[in-house]
């Protein structure tokens, strides 16, 4: 994610229609609830399974789905169910969770 978000800055500057030192106090703000974990603690086993998931699709992604794996977390996209990864939330998926979660 760090290094996502700095790719993107133009577009979400544009998008969000905020300055830069509001935006800046953004990713400040969503930095801080985040912990990063090392890429280095994934076994290189797990990243032989993700590259064979994401080839097809985006090898950029590659260190997401590893990291999901690694965590057995479940990953917020659209295009790798149907190459065998089951740990996948779509968007309407996530927002019924989230609506779920806060509306009780």
């Amino acid at each position: 994610m760090r290094h996502e978000i700095p790719k993107h800055w133009g577009k979400l500057k544009k998008i969000s229609k905020l300055t830069e030192p509001e935006l800046d106090e953004l990713r400040f703000r969503v930095y801080s609830k985040l912990d990063f974990i090392d890429e280095k603690i994934i076994p290189e086993k797990t990243w032989l399974q993700s590259e064979i998931l994401v080839k097809e699709i985006d090898i950029e992604d590659i260190d997401f789905v590893a990291l999901t794996k690694h965590i057995k977390g479940s990953l917020w996209t659209n295009g790798l169910k149907k190459e065998g990864f089951k740990k996948v939330l779509n968007t309407s998926e996530l927002i019924a969770i989230r609506k779920k979660r806060f509306d009780k």
